[in-house]
């Protein structure tokens, strides 16, 4: 009957030829290799949206604290123009509160970052709606313009956008920081034969070597982009599953 072998550094076969592991990158072949990929928390994604919720905080920012040291009425319906928008006291003061929330989000990391980017881009966009319709009436409480009704509309777009870039869409890249690869956590672990024990502990040593690998800066590509797959879930056999599919 055939059986299962396992030698140290072997891969568990049926009777017949051995796969050798292979040996774990060293030290000396990091320059060979290259520069690894970014980590997922310094991915280019967080940071496209970490930098255009910043800019548009500093912005806002900028425009109220203006509007404000211009000691505006604080409901009056004709506002006083800055930057080329039309303020008044209450929208002076909408736009610093934003602008300390924008920055805050954009501090706190990139998710954070992307749902406020979302959130405020319905926001903008809902305002910039809302006060179209009441131009030139006694409605109009932050002195809105049609400049100002153009700026909430493309910038509501533009958050909108930035929100959901590298986020909302299909077909993620694996290194993607919200890339979760469908079917590869599939809940709590069923009973395992032995052979799939055996297997399950090699994937284990493999990930655990390719994770070593990472940390000591000498890891392939295959590793790294095997290792980034892994950390996006949090479970031990999740973690396996991962490694595996790669």
């Amino acid at each position: 009957m055939a059986g299962l072998t396992w030698t140290s550094g072997f891969l568990p076969t049926e009777d017949g030829p051995r796969a050798r592991l292979p040996a774990p990158a060293g030290p000396a072949q990091h320059g060979r290799m290259g520069i690894l990929h970014p980590t997922p928390a310094r991915h280019r994604v967080h940071t496209v949206h970490r930098v255009s919720i910043a800019v548009l905080g500093v912005f806002l920012l900028v425009f109220g604290v203006l509007g404000l040291t211009q000691r505006l009425a604080f409901l009056s319906a004709q506002g006083a123009i800055v930057m080329g928008l039309s303020t008044n006291g209450l929208l002076a003061t909408i736009s610093v509160v934003v602008a300390l929330v924008l920055l805050a989000a954009a501090i706190r990391g990139g998710p954070t970052a992307s749902a406020a980017g979302v959130v405020f881009g319905v926001l903008f966009i809902v305002s910039g709606l809302a006060n179209m319709l009441v131009l030139g009436s006694g409605l109009n409480m932050p002195a809105f313009r049609l400049s100002n009704v153009i700026f909430s509309l493309v910038v509501g777009m533009a958050l909108l956008f930035i929100g959901a870039y590298g986020r909302i869409t299909g077909g993620l890249p694996p290194d993607n920081p919200y890339y979760h690869a469908s079917g590869v956590a599939a809940g709590p672990e069923l009973p395992r034969t032995p052979a799939e024990r055996i297997t399950d502990a090699f994937a284990d040593r493999e990930l655990a070597e390719a994770e070593r690998a990472v940390a000591q800066g000498y890891a392939t590509p295959e590793q790294a982009a095997g290792v980034r797959r892994a950390a996006a879930f949090r479970t031990p056999a999740d973690r396996r599953r991962a490694w595996q599919a790669f």
